[in-house]
C-alpha cells in the first residue's frame, strides 16, 4: 500500500522553497501606464474602480479584447450583464460581443431606458465612465446624487449622423455606441444636454466635465460642439478609434 506522506512530498517541497524566499512575492499592481504592456496580466475586478489616467481607454481596450475577460471585469465590478449571441442582421449590422447592459448594483444610478443591448466593450467603459465622472462630478458640481442617466440608446442600423447625406456606418450599427441626453438628480433637477449645454452655469460646467473625462474614456466623443445633429447628447464610442470634440 502506498504510504500517504509520499503524496505529500512534493507540496512539503514547495512551502520550504516558499518559506526561504526563493519565490518572490507577487509586486503591488499599480495604475496602468499610458502604454500598456502587451504581456501584462490582465487586472481582474478593479478597471471600473479605479480614477481615470493617462492610461484609462487603452486598459479599456485590453480588458474588452476578449468577452469573457470583459465579463469578469463588469462581474467584479457588481454591474450586471448578460451576453448574447454574435448575430448579423445585415452587410453592416449586427452584434459581436455583446450584451444586455443592466443595473450597476455598486451605484445608484440607473439608466433610462434600462437593460440596454450594447458591446460588452461599452458596457465596459460607460460603466466606469459612470463610476469615476458622472456621479462625483455631479455629487461636486451640483451637489447632489445622479439617480437616472436618460439616454436615446446603443443599437440601431443606420448611417452616421441618422443617414444624412452620409454613406459610413455609424458605430450604433455594431451597437459600438450611446447617445447621451441627460441625468435627473435626487433632489429632483433635470440636467439635459439640450438645454444646458451651453453658458458658464454649474450645468454646463458638469456636462463639460462629463465630455472631457469621456474622451479619455471613450475612443471617440461627440458633443454640441461638433455639430448641430449633437445638439441634445453626447456620442460615446468604445472603439479603437481617437476623436474628442
Amino acid at each position: 500500500m502506498t504510504h500517504p506522506l509520499r503524496f505529500l512530498a512534493a507540496p512539503l517541497a514547495l512551502v520550504t522553497l516558499v518559506s526561504c524566499g526563493s519565490v518572490p512575492p507577487e509586486p503591488a499592481r499599480p495604475t496602468y501606464p499610458a502604454t500598456p504592456s502587451r504581456t501584462e496580466a490582465p487586472l481582474i475586478g478593479a478597471l471600473v474602480d479605479l480614477p481615470i489616467g493617462a492610461g484609462t481607454r487603452a486598459a479599456v481596450i485590453r480588458e474588452s479584447a476578449e468577452l469573457t475577460q470583459c465579463v469578469t471585469q463588469l462581474t467584479a465590478a457588481r454591474v450586471n450583464f448578460s451576453p448574447v449571441p454574435d448575430r448579423v442582421s445585415s452587410a453592416t449590422c449586427g452584434l459581436t460581443n455583446a450584451g444586455v447592459l443592466g443595473a450597476d448594483m455598486g451605484t445608484v444610478a440607473r439608466l433610462s431606458p434600462g437593460d440596454v443591448q450594447m458591446t460588452c466593450r461599452t458596457a465596459l467603459a460607460l460603466s466606469l465612465w459612470r463610476r469615476q465622472s458622472l456621479e462625483p462630478a455631479a455629487r461636486e458640481i451640483l451637489g447632489s446624487d445622479v439617480v437616472q442617466i436618460d439616454h436615446m440608446g446603443a443599437y440601431a442600423c443606420r448611417n452616421v449622423n441618422n443617414g444624412g447625406g452620409s454613406s459610413r456606418i455609424s458605430a450604433h450599427a455594431q451597437a459600438a455606441a450611446l447617445d447621451f441626453a441627460g441625468v435627473r438628480l435626487r433632489d429632483g433637477r433635470r440636467i439635459t444636454v439640450l438645454n444646458d449645454w451651453n453658458g458658464d452655469t454649474p450645468e454646463a460646467r458638469f456636462l463639460r466635465r462629463i465630455r472631457d473625462d469621456a474622451c479619455r474614456i471613450f475612443g471617440t466623443t461627440l458633443s454640441p460642439d461638433y455639430n448641430a445633429v449633437h445638439a441634445d447628447h453626447l456620442h460615446l464610442e468604445a472603439t479603437d478609434t481617437r476623436f474628442c470634440r
